[in-house]
């Protein structure tokens, strides 16, 4: 059999009510069977996940290996492909029939660039519910700290399911750490940023699953993050400009890359005991700092009733508050009072369906 053009890895674990939808949204993709190759890799799921992939064979590659998170199943996966462009699918999400195709075509097209991304719808229950797509093909890289900035807000469309690499970025990664239990793909999309950036096409082509057990799913949205992104974030902001550094990437950039996950792990740390108060007063501070310029008068004001709070509220009572503000979309009220700029462009449309 010829070398294929595409490899598709798809991850999984436990994921029995899901998989075959993963499965066979690859094998109904519109382009070439015979330029696919398609491997799953089973991270030690103990239920009906690997019998379900199995009925896919000789087609369909399943590659089983002991629990040990994303990252391992990524190591252990990687090498196991052959092709020059590699796309990423996680089990509990499914992708559009043209999306291969469009992707290669975006690599065809653009042959200097990495990685290539696109919109996604968010589904719940089974059933879409949010339209992400950028406002239009773009590409993003880590060229300069204003391109950076961009590249952060816009990291989610070349996030797994949405991910096609080429394989030079996995070679020049390496083995990914596997305190990354999930959002192993960061150090890969970074990567692929900064060795010549990536396009993001303004079509929906994945379909991303929100789910009880999806290990960064609803509860994901929640201000102060659980124990496990809380690890996992500490991972990223220790590894990543360490990797970005040797492909050139200044200090200043990376900085960029890891301040949102820095403001999570703050709150975490507030939450949860490691400086109480005073650490939930730090972390909303650094969060003011990181996400707005240029307030006015009025929106200081807020702020500062804002700052009160956190030392004088218990902090899983200030984050209660603040969930309980934020999901009701109470931040009408506030631009009422006073405005400020968003330091990250707004470079994506959100349409509730």
């Amino acid at each position: 059999m010829a070398q294929p053009a595409i490899s598709v890895l798809i991850d999984t674990y436990n994921h029995e009510r899901y998989i075959e939808q993963a499965v066979v949204s690859v094998l109904e993709q519109d382009f070439s069977p015979a330029e696919t190759e398609i491997l799953v890799v089973d991270d030690g799921s103990c239920d009906r996940t690997p019998e379900i992939v199995r009925k896919f064979e000789p087609r369909v590659r399943l590659l089983r290996k002991a629990n040990g998170g994303q990252a391992s199943s990524f190591n252990a996966a990687i090498p196991e492909t052959t092709a020059p462009f590699i796309a990423f699918l996680d089990g509990d999400d499914w992708w559009a029939k043209e999306k291969l195709t469009a992707v290669m075509q975006a690599f065809d097209a653009n042959p200097d660039i990495r990685a290539v991304g696109h919109g996604f719808y968010e589904v719940v229950d089974g059933q879409p519910r949010i339209l992400m797509v950028p406002k239009k093909t773009c590409r993003i890289s880590l060229d300069n700290l204003q391109e950076t900035r961009i590249s952060t807000v816009a990291k989610s469309f070349i996030a797994t399911s949405k991910l096609t690499v080429h394989r030079s970025v996995l070679e020049r990664v390496g083995k990914i750490p596997e305190e990354l239990m999930f959002c192993a793909d960061e150090p890969i999309l970074n990567a692929a940023l900064a060795l010549g950036g990536a396009l993001l096409l303004d079509r929906p082509l994945c379909y991303y699953r929100y789910h009880s057990n999806n290990q960064f799913g609803l509860d994901s949205r929640e201000l102060a993050p659980s124990r496990k992104k809380y690890e996992v974030q500490v991972c990223i902001t220790r590894y990543l400009p360490k990797l970005l550094a040797g492909f050139g990437v200044s200090p200043e950039a990376s900085e960029i890359l890891v301040q949102r996950h820095k403001v999570d792990m703050a709150r975490f740390e507030g939450l949860h005991g490691v400086g109480g108060r005073l650490q939930v007063f730090r972390a909303e501070a650094r969060y003011f700092r990181t996400e707005f310029k240029n307030p006015s008068a009025g929106y200081l004001l807020f702020k500062a009733a804002v700052a009160a709070l956190t030392l004088i509220l218990p902090p899983a009572r200030f984050y209660q508050v603040r969930d309980w503000y934020g999901k009701r979309g109470l931040g009408r009220f506030r631009q009422a009072v006073g405005t400020a700029e968003n330091t990250y462009p707004e470079m994506y449309k959100r349409v509730p369906l």
